[in-house]
């Protein structure tokens, strides 16, 4: 019996009995479109994946117990040593388990990925568009992903009870006594009575392996359900609008890359467990609250909000006999704060100042939203100068400099180097808009040079092609909608008087500054040929050359 037919039997016996053959046939001809940032959020799924695979083995052989014991296992250098029975477990796993050490560190650097993706993926989101109508939901999800990453590699990085995560554990109960009023209880609840108390494991552990990742099965099924049913957007490009979608089928194209892209991820961080070393916990030793080691670090998603803590000065208030911890309690909570809300609230302000409440399938190239790239590429910065100052003590180690000098070049290029990049990314998103323009209307120089009889020299260009003229073409901006037949250039429409309705304008004009699209050219100048029919040239070292060059910054083909 040949395999088409047995196919073809089991699929008429599946149909027979639950209908399903007209919506896999539906299915499989979805299509999707193509562009390598697209694979980001298929490298979070897939690491998601991978940290369910081996977080399930090392589930079978790891302990979340405090109780106390005297190890005698086959790490002698801890031979004799008092320790939580969760940090012993895990020595076992890491040296008596087959293949233990090894699901230990994919494990990590699977979480480590996981996290990492999540973030690529939202900045290529961010960066592109890719959150406006109607996806705002989508977006939301995953910053409520994001964050729920962030715990969860706490919860899960702290399990061992080694003296490293222990350091963590302790800046997290901190964190929660810094909170006015009810810190102390929140506290008492998580740890159970006393830092570091017999519960704080356990309790970690449940969440750790069940609630969280319960909530991320169900998170990532309503994004994935919401991302098909609206279908995946796609980059600019010949062909592609909000009403179409230009790829290849699911059957066989997507499913086969996908699939071979999964083995391809949980290759790079198989061999990444098998060469790199992470978290060599039998180093560090068991946690003991009075002891700290040199030098720690936490996983890099949690490095931020380290060097938030160490640049923060010690601020402090005692009102009512009552501790207000400034200095922990702003670190700890504003700049995290202040991103994620900042993000999970700008679709819907960007959407406010715009005006602009159509649907939107096609990206924007970044470039073509200059404020809003330099938005996320001081957002960028300011993390950036955080995690930095995570190390402090390492660069000062390094450099061989104080590290309150550290410390104070941080607490100022905390300030001054997003608005650096604000700037410096505007300017540069500005200036390749002015080359897209310059390829438009002057053309893509192809190399030639030609003498004429007179005896100037000329270089020959080619117009654009259908597919870059696509991609190099803007949309233009919409009016603010209270300014559609309304008002006068004097005395401005109802909507946009007032305080709010001065500070809209205002936005509006700073969010929609671009170059200005002088005509729709192809290469050929603003009419498509000069005044003979013939392609335009500029003569070289002529003034109009020297313009044209001015004009578009660096005229080669990008």
């Amino acid at each position: 019996m040949s395999i088409d037919k047995a196919l073809s039997g089991t699929g008429g016996w599946l149909d027979d009995r639950f209908r399903g053959a007209k919506g896999f046939r539906t299915a499989f001809r979805k299509i999707f479109p193509d562009h390598w940032t697209f694979l980001l959020g298929e490298i979070a799924l897939y690491s998601f994946v991978i940290l369910l695979l081996t977080g399930t083995f090392l589930a079978l052989f790891f302990k979340p117990s405090m109780t106390d014991v005297v190890y005698h296992g086959t790490y002698v250098k801890l031979d004799g040593v008092h320790m939580s029975e969760a940090y012993a477990s895990t020595l076992r796993i890491s040296f008596d388990v087959r293949g233990g050490l090894l699901m230990r560190q994919i494990h990590h650097w699977a979480a480590d990925l996981f996290v990492a993706a999540i973030l690529a993926h939202m900045l290529r989101i961010f960066f592109t568009g890719a959150y406006r109508k109607p996806r705002e939901v989508n977006w939301l999800i995953g910053i409520v992903m994001f964050t729920l990453a962030l715990l969860e590699g706490l919860f899960g990085y702290s399990l061992p009870d080694d003296l490293l995560s222990g350091a963590g554990l302790r800046i997290t109960q901190g964190v929660l006594q810094s909170i006015p009023v009810v810190g102390t209880y929140l506290s008492f609840f998580l740890f159970g009575g006393q830092y570091p108390g017999h519960s704080i494991i356990p309790r970690m552990y449940i969440l750790h392996v069940l609630l969280i990742p319960g909530l991320f099965l169900a998170l990532i099924g309503a994004h994935l359900f919401i991302m098909w049913h609206q279908k995946h957007t796609q980059m600019p490009g010949k062909g592609r609008t909000n009403t179409n979608v230009v790829g290849a089928p699911m059957y066989p194209y997507f499913m086969a890359k996908t699939g071979a892209f999964f083995f391809f991820v949980f290759a790079a961080v198989a061999l990444a467990g098998t060469f790199a070393q992470i978290n060599p916990i039998w180093i560090y030793g068991p946690y003991n609250p009075l002891a700290i080691s040199a030098g720690s670090q936490p996983d890099f998603y949690m490095g931020f909000l380290e060097g938030s803590l160490r640049m923060m000065p010690a601020w402090q208030w005692v009102i009512f006999g009552h501790t207000f911890a400034f200095n922990v309690f702003i670190p700890a909570l504003l700049p995290l704060g202040v991103i994620l809300t900042g993000a999970a609230f700008w679709p819907f302000l960007e959407q406010w100042i715009t005006g602009d409440k159509r649907e939107h399938h096609v990206n924007d190239r970044p470039r073509n939203a200059p404020t809003r790239t330099a938005l996320g590429m001081a957002s960028v910065a300011f993390y950036g100068v955080l995690w930095a100052e995570g190390a402090n003590d390492v660069i000062a180690q390094h450099f061989d400099i104080s590290l309150y000098t550290v410390t104070e070049i941080a607490r100022v290029t905390v300030f001054a180097v997003p608005i650096l990049a604000y700037i410096i990314t505007k300017r540069i998103c500005l200036g390749l808009q002015r080359k897209d323009l310059h390829l438009l209307e002057h053309g893509v120089e192809t190399g030639i040079i030609r003498q004429l009889p007179s005896g100037e020299f000329i270089e020959e260009t080619r117009p654009v092609s259908d597919e870059e003229l696509a991609k190099l073409a803007r949309p233009e901006p919409l009016p603010l909608p209270a300014g559609r037949g309304e008002g006068t250039e004097d005395v401005p429409p109802p909507g946009m008087r007032g305080g709010v309705g001065r500070a809209k304008a205002r936005m509006n004009k700073v969010l929609a500054e671009s170059v200005p699209m002088n005509g729709h050219g192809d290469g050929h100048g603003p009419d498509g040929h000069g005044a003979d029919g013939e392609p335009t040239h500029a003569a070289i070292g002529s003034p109009e050359h020297e313009a044209a060059d001015t004009a578009g910054g660096s005229d080669r083909d990008g």
